[in-house]
């Protein structure tokens, strides 16, 4: 068996799965809440405690972590972890033990995806031999590169997500003033991820608070439009903004969500150029499936695209959305399978 994980700001998947030609077939997945516990450790250990796993039966491990990866070690960005892999493999008797960002990690599940599981946003015409890439939103925004090499993809880490923001228009400058008021230097990150939106949503609202957003002392209620329910986990505003947003009930968060689209798809671009993605972009994460019909409306294509002068290249590239939510524990389980075979 192959044991396989997918660590999150907000959830986590742990998989069991078996090896097969191209693509490993999942036995078991369970999902945690990845703030309920105090580490990776803890969270392996009652999941495999769980089905009566026998670690000596899992011939490799891949686990995918939203940070930085070094040396086996990452210390996660939105998670107050620190993930040390050989010391939880030392721990629990895990074989082949592999940390790797959890981008990386839903690149490699990009090879053995199906068309039920992607959207296409933009059709284009994939140049055989080309690169690829990965975007995804969610509680952060990652990004990895597949490039080609030898007759196949190589994902590629990166923590492009915390690159620095770049306005374009007049109303994006306005936003960088605002946030940078706020956290002093604006990543692609403050804007384009679940708090991003809520950033915006506070940007067009003007209801900045003092400190940095997502906690619910620093809404100002006086400045709270009736579109975005009171008195809801901040982790659900994200949600309620595109639901205000969708059903025109509050004009400041249309504008909102306008803005996020608009600064994804432009994203989404520049990871486009910076890669060479002739042979498509990936769109995954959790935020992308759940406002699929705006992503659709044309806006994010069009921020895409318009790239002057790259715009005719940018409009041929393939882009597509990830709508499997499983797709990282997958990629992750595939790196595994890789780990299995190696000698």
């Amino acid at each position: 068996m192959l044991l396989a994980g997918d660590v999150g700001g907000t959830k986590t998947l742990l998989g069991l799965f078996a090896p097969e030609a191209e693509r490993p077939t999942a036995i078991e997945v369970g999902e945690f809440v990845t703030l309920e516990y105090d580490g990776l450790d803890q969270m392996i250990r009652e999941f495999l405690g769980a089905w009566k796993v026998d670690p000596r039966t899992i011939v490799a491990t891949s686990i995918g972590v939203a940070g930085a990866v070094t040396d086996q070690v990452a210390r996660l960005t939105n998670v107050p972890w620190l993930v040390d892999m050989d010391a939880t493999a030392g721990a629990l008797n895990l074989r082949r033990p592999l940390l790797i960002n959890d981008l990386e990690a839903l690149a490699f599940a990009v090879p053995v995806l199906e068309p039920n599981e992607l959207a296409v946003l933009q059709q284009g015409i994939a140049v055989p031999g080309g690169n690829a890439a990965v975007i995804a939103a969610g509680t952060g925004l990652g990004v990895s590169m597949l490039h080609e090499v030898e007759g196949r993809w190589t994902p590629m880490t990166s923590e492009g997500g915390h690159a620095d923001f770049a306005a374009r228009t007049p109303r994006e400058l306005e936003l960088v003033r605002d946030l940078t008021r706020v956290f002093g230097r604006v990543g692609v990150e403050h804007v384009v991820s679940g708090p991003g939106l809520v950033n915006i949503y506070q940007f067009t609202h003007q209801s900045f608070g003092a400190g940095p957003m997502l906690t619910p002392n620093t809404l100002m209620p006086s400045r709270l439009c009736a579109g975005v329910a009171q008195g809801r986990s901040p982790t659900e505003l994200p949600g309620q903004i595109y639901e205000s947003a969708r059903e025109r009930r509050c004009a400041m968060c249309a504008e909102a969500l306008e803005l996020f689209i608009s600064a994804y798809g432009s994203e989404t671009g520049n990871l486009a150029l910076r890669a060479f993605a002739t042979a498509g972009v990936y769109v995954g994460g959790g935020i992308a499936p759940k406002i699929l019909p705006a992503l659709q409306s044309g806006e994010f294509v069009e921020a895409f695209k318009t790239k002057p002068p790259m715009t005719d290249i940018l409009a041929t590239i393939p882009l597509a959305v990830i709508l499997n939510p499983d797709a990282g524990l997958t990629g992750a389980a595939v790196r595994a399978m890789e780990l299995s075979t190696a000698r």
